[in-house]
């Protein structure tokens, strides 16, 4: 007998999607089956046309806890999460404090997490000065890479990386095959905006200011035989290097964001700062670009880089604002809107939320619907609809750039290793 199978029209497996029946026990799948021949269950769920995907890996979250966990929080951020139908989630190093720079931070980060998470939490470490030497000891501690800057991170205590001392994380990190994820902007070509308004805020921070990070990083990655990952990327100009990389051999990944794929410099409001982030949204034509990176293989991941922050920090003035965007919770159908318009499957958008950042950060059985894996599902409905209400949203702080815009896709069940996911905290510390 089996603990529950989910029968769905639109089963979004690694091969395609198709119907097929589901079947779990002991929160793992042991069988995707056609739905006639489905085994007997304790519990069963008939989605009908309701899709029936993998839940979400988002590997890109700022949690904030401890130390401004007024900013967000495990228990808000992943509240959210499940009611977005992502399911396992990677906090980031920063803006924690302490940031998780070392065993003794991760393991108060850990203390922080425990029993407050609604959903499956992994953690990167921090690639900083003065700590190149104890990547080892980080990676052995349970840390799925170390994440680096290239240029200020907007707080002192994560201060950046010099060539010299990335090109050391490097070596340090190939030594023991670890992976370096790094926020690509070369600092040099970076400026102080002109005054409060977005261009001018955009103007300050180039495309070619990550292109020519990206191109560093692709370098020393070269050198050293390192894995790297690049972070966010929101310009066009990382495409063709990154491109050419891959195929000379260089061992390096991708991401972009939903807001770099759904918003455009054109289209913010004058002093609506939350749509600042760093790097910042660009045009049209570079979204468009973006999209055919997705296509190419260039880019390998959309995941949030949910970074949240209180509304008295998200002033009026694109200067004095903070970079971040919250979007946990709206990251599938946000990117579901925009992906079915342009003629993007279901699969399409398994592949760069789920299982690609799965395999980005190591979480074995992870982010696909194959036997074996977690029973991590989420009913999604493709043809619903949402009005996003920053109010009515699991972040612990209402502001989205969404805020009033209607999205394709609405989330109706989560499931978490087979048990859906509710009111009392069920997630682990992976």
């Amino acid at each position: 007998m089996h603990d529950l199978v989910i029968t769905s029209r639109r089963v979004v497996l690694p091969q395609g999607e198709r119907p097929a029946a589901v079947a779990v026990r002991d929160g793992r799948i042991t069988g995707v089956h056609d739905p006639d021949a489905a085994p007997r269950a304790a519990e069963r769920a008939d989605l009908g046309e309701v899709a029936l995907l993998p839940g979400l890996v988002d590997s890109h979250v700022h949690v904030n806890e401890p130390g401004r966990t007024h900013w967000e929080g495990f228990a808000t951020a992943t509240r959210a999460a499940a009611a977005g139908g992502v399911t396992t989630i990677v906090d980031m190093p920063l803006n924690s404090i302490p940031p998780t720079v070392d065993p003794a931070a991760l393991a108060a980060k850990r203390r922080a997490a425990a029993g407050r998470c609604a959903v499956d939490v992994a953690f990167w470490g921090g690639a900083v000065p003065g700590n190149l030497g104890a990547l080892r000891a980080l990676h052995e501690a349970g840390v799925r890479g170390f994440k680096c800057f290239l240029s200020p991170s907007g707080v002192a205590e994560f201060p950046p990386l010099d060539a010299a001392r990335l090109k050391e994380a490097l070596a340090e990190a190939a030594a023991f095959d670890g992976l370096v994820v790094v926020h690509a902007e070369d600092p040099a070509l970076l400026t102080e905006p002109a005054g409060p308004t977005y261009p001018e805020f955009l103007g300050s921070r180039p495309g070619e200011a990550e292109r020519r990070a990206v191109e560093l990083v692709i370098g020393l990655a070269e050198e050293t035989r390192a894995r790297v990952h690049i972070l966010h990327v929101s310009s066009a100009l990382c495409l063709e290097p990154l491109a050419r990389a891959r195929r000379s051999g260089v061992m390096i990944t991708a991401e972009t964001c939903p807001h770099y794929l759904t918003l455009a410099a054109e289209q913010v409001p004058e002093g609506a700062t939350a749509f600042k982030c760093c790097p910042p949204i660009r045009s049209a034509d570079n979204r468009d670009a973006l999209w055919q990176g997705l296509a190419d293989g260039v880019l390998d991941c959309v995941v949030s880089d949910h970074s949240p922050a209180t509304p008295d920090l998200k002033v009026p003035d694109f200067a004095a604002a903070w970079g971040g965007i919250s979007s946990l919770q709206l990251g599938l159908p946000v990117v579901w809107t925009e992906a079915s318009r342009r003629g993007y499957g279901l699969p399409d958008v398994a592949r760069w939320m789920a299982r690609n950042p799965a395999a980005l950060a190591g979480l074995d059985g992870k982010g696909a619907i194959a036997v074996g894996a977690d029973a991590d599902l989420v009913a999604f409905d493709p043809d619903g609809s949402l009005t996003v209400d920053a109010a009515a949203l699991h972040h612990r702080n209402p502001v989205t750039p969404y805020h009033g815009r209607t999205l394709r896709g609405v989330v109706r069940t989560t499931w978490l290793r087979g048990r859906r996911v509710g009111e009392t905290p069920s997630g682990v510390l992976l």
